[in-house]
């Protein structure tokens, strides 16, 4: 009999923890060489823990557990094989009804449902419990004491919730209960880095609006076209992407950062996009974004949101931006103050379009409206430069074509001014 002990990979330079986030496969089940068996939340990333050899596991830490690197967390008996994992299961084929919200789980040696106390539930099922709203009250444990599991939660789930559990499930109940959850590794890394740009910078934000007529109008003229091309939509932040990297090289102060007593001007633009995934706000930075075509920035983006939305951001892929965008508009946010990306000096917001009544040449209309603002860091960027970049980007935004002429309209670089 071959043992093999898998110990936890390093995330990268200077992380010496990790959490256990998910167990995948649980002690007793028999897998696959390269199958994933857990994840696990580094400060910067989620990664996998695969298996390296074929064979049943033993798991050696729990759900939410901090393990250090290198420590061995699960070991493989590789003298089983995976083909005797069908024979395991085979028992779990037959499906039993079961009652909606209670967990009726069945053993490798009987169907027979059991029913336990309520328990708190383990991290894994208090997770998967507040993404569908459901309170631990309506939930019977499995586990050890009663703990509701995230097998219990499963199985409930895969039967459906009566219409009116739906809807009680999205209102107050008028309960006394209380939910606690251990901070991932990742959101406590946040909130130092937000606490410390606050404590550590001269932060200051400067605001302007956007009249987004023509980028309304390039869309709707090219939208079936571009897609029919390239093979993806044309968004919003492929336009603010591409003025802000036009803007940049106007502003090159916007796009520095500090580095102990000495300022370093980034001779390029690698652009951090904010994205939302489900464990959070991610940052992947798009890489010579000022080289990228409007169509490259769209594939970029598509890329990097479909890895975040699938926990398979790398490290490398959210370090070392010069500056960020984030786009609060998509959740409808109106106006908001973005807090600086570490060691960047300056971030981009973009907000919701609202239809708003303008003067335009002494005539009031109606025209799409975005508040954008500019937060800054004072000490390496004065106020000339933080309006006049987003000036700039509000120029390029309102008549596209300077984004062709770096800046400037055709006429102008016709007259050479």
């Amino acid at each position: 009999m071959a043992i093999i002990e898998l110990k936890v990979p390093s995330p990268g330079e200077s992380i010496t923890e990790v959490v256990i986030a998910r167990w995948v496969k649980n002690t007793g089940d028999i897998v696959e060489k390269d199958e994933v068996l857990a994840e696990v939340d580094s400060d910067k990333a989620t990664l996998t823990l695969n298996a390296e050899e074929s064979g049943k596991i033993e798991v050696l830490a729990a759900e939410g557990d901090t393990v250090k690197v290198g420590q061995v967390v699960v070991k493989i008996d590789t003298s089983f094989k995976p083909e005797a994992k069908a024979a395991v299961e085979a028992p779990k084929v037959e499906a039993k009804k079961v009652e909606p919200l209670v967990a009726t789980p069945t053993t490798n040696n009987s169907s027979q449902t059991t029913s336990y106390a309520t328990g708190t539930p383990s991290v894994a099922a208090a997770k998967i419990m507040a993404e569908n709203n459901i309170s631990s009250g309506q939930m019977n444990g499995t586990g050890k004491d009663g703990r509701i599991t995230k097998q219990d939660v499963l199985a409930a789930l895969s039967n459906g919730l009566p219409t009116a559990a739906k809807v009680l499930n999205n209102s107050w109940q008028g309960g006394r209960d209380k939910d606690r959850a251990k901070m991932t590794s990742l959101r406590k890394t946040v909130a130092k880095r937000l606490v410390a740009v606050k404590n550590e910078t001269a932060m200051l934000t400067t605001f302007n609006e956007v009249d987004m007529s023509e980028i309304y109008a390039i869309r709707a003229k090219y939208k079936d076209k571009f897609k029919e091309v390239y093979g993806t939509n044309v968004g919003f932040m492929s336009f603010f992407t591409k003025a802000v990297t036009e803007a940049l090289f106007h502003y090159p102060a916007v796009n520095g950062m500090i580095d102990g007593e000495e300022l370093v001007y980034n001779k390029y633009c690698d652009i951090g996009i904010a994205v939302s995934a489900p464990k959070g706000l991610m940052v992947p930075v798009l890489r010579n974004a000022e080289l990228m075509s409007i169509a490259d920035i769209e594939k970029g983006i598509k890329d990097l949101a479909i890895k975040a939305r699938d926990g398979k951001l790398t490290i490398e892929d959210m370090t070392g931006g010069t500056f960020t965008i984030t786009n609060g508009g998509v959740f409808g946010s109106m106006m908001s103050t973005p807090i600086i990306n570490p060691p960047q000096s300056a971030i981009l917001g973009m907000h919701n379009v609202v239809d708003r009544p303008m003067a335009v040449n002494g005539q009031v209309v109606i025209r799409p409206m975005m508040y954008i603002a500019l937060s800054y860091d004072h000490r390496i960027i004065d106020g000339r430069e933080s309006v006049g970049f987003l000036v700039k980007v509000k120029e390029m935004l309102e008549n596209p074509s300077r984004m062709l002429f770096g800046g400037k309209v055709p006429e102008e670089i016709l007259l050479g001014l």
